[in-house]
């Protein structure tokens, strides 16, 4: 898929695939990448099932990102003016038991009573109710949560806290909400949080967060640490399935193998509808 040029091509490939069970051939590029999406969450859910009982509360985090998808999907379409024909189509991902409090957040009609529901979920108070606040708690809070609860993705979800709170400090050039500094500062230190410059920012990061932005001179380059992120995940996710002892740590090892596979399919079937690249450019970002 990624030496394809042009879409069309890429979804010949993709058909043979288990993606193409849920990407129709006639499709654009959003939605044959939400298909892609929607078909990792079917694999996240199938295995869930298949954990001894209460095992899905291991992986509820892992899947946090539908669920916050989910919220900022359901904010744009309440936003008239930033509604686009993909938001007024689109369905909620179906998180079954991998839900956190989705059932929840999705009966809240304003922006307020969502803030209010997720102050009473496990999500926490984002600090404010505007579609930036909402979505950037959320997803600080879902590294928190994977943190605390899977310790074998404890290092992504610190990494991950990193990427996205340089993104806000030094490329968005804006102030993190309370609860959500507090839980960005709990996953990598005040002192961090608090940096004046990126540098600084990475200097003072600890060394579960610091290998992120390694090389990384300035902000303009965190797309090469999210590359980074991707690898580093694909690569731990390999070596604890290749343990082959049972337990939390093969799951988790499964769940970052899918999860970078339809991350880099997603990635692939851009390239091909933006005409397609040289191979040996989407490995370096891959």
């Amino acid at each position: 898929m990624a030496s394809a040029v042009t879409l069309e091509d890429a979804l010949h490939h993709l058909a043979a695939t288990p993606y193409g069970k849920y990407a129709r051939a006639t499709a654009g590029l959003p939605e044959t990448q939400r298909a892609v999406s929607a078909t990792l969450l079917w694999h996240l859910r199938v295995l869930a099932g298949w954990l001894p009982p209460g095992g899905a509360r291991l992986m509820r985090p892992l899947a946090a990102g539908f669920e916050v998808a989910n919220v900022a999907s359901r904010l744009s379409a309440q936003d008239g003016p930033a509604r686009t024909p993909q938001t007024q189509r689109w369905q909620p991902y179906r998180l079954g038991a991998l839900e956190t409090a989705w059932r929840t957040l999705e009966r809240a009609a304003t922006p307020a009573e969502l803030r209010t529901a997720l102050a009473a979920s496990p999500w926490g108070d984002p600090g404010a109710d505007t579609p930036w606040a909402v979505v950037t708690g959320m997803r600080m809070a879902a590294a928190r949560l994977t943190s605390a609860a899977v310790p074998p993705a404890r290092r992504w979800a610190q990494g991950r806290a990193a990427l996205l709170t340089a993104r806000e400090l030094f490329v968005h050039q804006r102030r993190l909400p309370g609860p959500v500094r507090r839980n960005a500062a709990e996953l990598l230190g005040s002192r961090a949080v608090d940096a004046p410059s990126f540098r600084d920012f990475r200097d003072r990061l600890p060394s579960a967060a610091r290998w992120v932005l390694e090389d990384v001179e300035e902000p303009g380059e965190l797309w090469r640490a999210e590359a980074r992120w991707w690898r580093v995940i694909d690569q731990d996710g390999v070596g604890m399935l290749r343990d082959g002892r049972f337990g939390p740590q093969s799951v988790v090892g499964a769940v970052a193998v899918l999860s970078v596979d339809a991350w880099r399919v997603r990635a692939a079937l851009e390239s091909a509808a933006r005409g397609g690249r040289p191979l040996e450019e989407f490995d370096a970002l891959v």
